[in-house]
């Protein structure tokens, strides 16, 4: 099977993205889509993402971890895949389309990709750690000097508790510098650290203003990929008018030969 892709990265987390409008992507198994994320022996990325058609919306997101399991929703994911969108004329200067988790405008602004996320109501609180579900679900615990945190073996910590190993859960690292967040990801699927993570830096920042750390609508976050932004509007019921704001860059296109 030839396939034809394109590798993009939003802030660090990349992405291999197929145009499967046509069904070129076909009979795909959960073998092939790891051996295609695998750095040594693929093209290398933190997941798969296809492109498709859409009775209604300008196009569907399919999202596959790098473990080769269909995930939950991928901001920076979705945000790449609008700029994929857009250079292949589905989509302009806004759009929208249908993810797992349900449907999401675009929109193209001062250079940046700027993805609706779907309303947070949802909050539980323990001690200095939050959980909640941005498209998917997520811990946000406080650091002291992140940037020396092992991450890997404090994500896994709680990754793998007894609380969250059945369904998994993406663990976010936070430390506060003024009303700028320093945030550092552990996520399920990939079991690893990635360089930045949207819908991580999503619940960082919603759970930051629930926390009182901060009273701004519109958070700065800085990963190790780079810096993103997240607005947000606070509701009755919880938080809504939620963007993910940040940029989404192509990096190569080729073909790949793989067996299905």
């Amino acid at each position: 099977m030839m396939i034809e892709f394109e590798k993009y990265h939003g802030a660090g987390n990349d992405f291999i993205l197929v145009d499967n409008r046509s069904g070129q992507f076909k009979n795909w198994s959960n073998a092939l889509i790891k051996q295609l994320c695998d750095r040594h022996f693929g093209i290398g990325a933190d997941g798969l993402i296809l492109l498709e058609e859409h009775p209604d919306l300008d196009y569907r997101m399919v999202y596959f971890n790098s473990d080769g399991n269909e995930s939950t929703m991928c901001g920076n994911g979705g945000r790449c895949l609008a700029h994929f969108a857009k250079a292949l004329g589905i989509i302009e200067t806004a759009g929208s389309f249908e993810a797992i988790d349900g449907i999401h405008a675009v929109e193209f602004r001062d250079g940046l990709v700027r993805l609706g996320m779907n309303h947070v109501d949802d909050i539980d609180f323990l001690e200095d750690t939050v959980i909640l579900n941005t498209g998917s679900p997520h811990v946000v615990t406080m650091a002291d000097n992140v940037d020396m945190l092992d991450v890997q073996e404090a994500g896994e910590r709680i990754r793998y508790s007894d609380t969250f190993k059945e369904e998994g859960i993406n663990v976010n690292f936070v430390e506060q510098q003024n009303d700028v967040f320093n945030v550092r990801t552990y996520e399920r699927g990939v079991e690893a650290e990635t360089l930045s993570c949207g819908t991580g830096v999503t619940a960082v920042a919603i759970a930051m203003h629930a926390m009182g750390r901060t009273v701004k609508q519109l958070v700065d976050i800085i990963t190790p990929g780079g810096e993103l932004q997240v607005e947000f509007e606070k509701t009755e019921s919880g938080y809504g008018n939620i963007h993910l704001i940040g940029p989404a860059m192509p990096v190569f296109k080729g073909t790949i030969v793989c067996k299905p």
